[in-house]
């Protein structure tokens, strides 16, 4: 895909990722080219996935009109405390030691649909949507109920040749106790057409490691998105990932560095802005709230003892949220 100049910079690095078709017969050719991706950064596009083109083209254009409504309306869906709905310009802030303000994009959070009678609505991130009227965005919740149900499909068979890679069962993911039962949260997301300085603190998302399983971000034509292969390098080193139409780009998140005892790593990332309005979408694929992460058997050793003390997945989600988002009572 060209890259305008007005979009990267000359001397910017590219990182070219491994491509894995869905729809490819050739499982252990999938399998190796994916373990190479998740041992070298931790990104790689997903393609044949089957979700058409033409209906991710309609999410984006959803995403766009709520984002385009005025500030009031988005203001009267504002996340509540299962983290649904609306965050702000400036909410997340998920580099604070290097920024000066908070991230520089709003958002819009969707879950499973749980109702409110249900016996798990009390968990955390668990609950009903919020929802913009049917009068101001007609079909528009319809849509993204849609999207958010083909991606977990989508996330699954991605954690299938992931398990395979890690030489565990096809299914080992796939069960009631991590994806089986999923917490799994579709994220819109519009960055304003501000030129980042990461140098002065100002920038689109600051730099971090998602927290779950893995994501699956679909992008518009405009670059942004940078990863840092080597977090401890001095200084870090930043590589542009080109956007790719109908594809997903996913990448690995903090449970799987986990599970392998750092086999698989955790990559740190961030989005530049240019200039120019960007959207994309990402769906955060997390295990369920009572499952235990821990360091998995085959994966440690006397020599090599398990790197993290095992966590509930809930507790660690939940701390990292409050460690990166704003208070709802600042918005009162």
């Amino acid at each position: 895909m060209a890259k305008s100049r007005e979009e990267v910079p000359e001397s910017a690095k590219i990182s070219l990722l491994n491509c894995i078709d869905l729809s490819s017969r050739n499982i252990q050719s999938s399998v190796s080219l994916l373990k190479q991706a998740c041992l070298d950064s931790g990104f790689f596009y997903v393609i044949n996935h089957g979700i058409d083109e033409e209906f991710m083209d309609e999410v984006f254009s959803q995403s766009k009109e709520f984002f385009s409504l005025p500030l009031e309306e988005k203001m009267k869906l504002l996340k509540n405390e299962k983290s649904r709905g609306y965050t702000p310009l400036f909410d997340e802030i998920l580099d604070p030691d290097n920024q000066k303000i908070g991230d520089y994009k709003e958002g819009y959070y969707i879950g499973i649909e749980v109702p409110e009678d249900h016996p798990d609505a009390h968990k955390p991130f668990y609950g009903p949507n919020m929802w913009p009227s049917a009068d101001i965005l007609p079909g528009w919740k319809e849509t993204m109920a849609k999207y958010h149900e083909k991606a977990l499909e989508v996330g699954k068979k991605v954690s299938q040749l992931i398990a395979l890679a890690l030489g565990l069962d096809f299914n080992f993911f796939d069960q009631p106790g991590m994806l089986g039962e999923p917490i799994a949260i579709l994220r819109l997301l519009h960055y304003e057409g501000l030129a980042s300085e990461p140098a002065k603190g100002i920038i689109g998302a600051g730099a971090h490691s998602d927290y779950g399983f893995i994501t699956l971000l679909v992008t518009d034509n405009k670059y942004g998105l940078q990863i840092c292969k080597d977090k401890d390098a001095k200084p870090q080193i930043w590589e542009y990932i080109p956007p790719l139409k109908g594809a997903f780009i996913v990448n690995l998140g903090d449970m799987l560095e986990r599970l392998g005892n750092c086999y698989f790593r955790s990559t740190l990332h961030r989005v530049l802005g240019n200039g120019q309005e960007r959207y994309s979408i990402a769906y955060f694929v997390e295990p369920n709230h009572d499952y235990i992460v821990e360091c998995l058997p085959a994966y440690q050793s006397e020599k090599n003892p398990p790197k993290f003390p095992p966590i509930k997945y809930q507790d660690y989600l939940l701390q990292r949220y409050k460690d990166t988002q704003a208070d709802l009572n600042s918005y009162k």
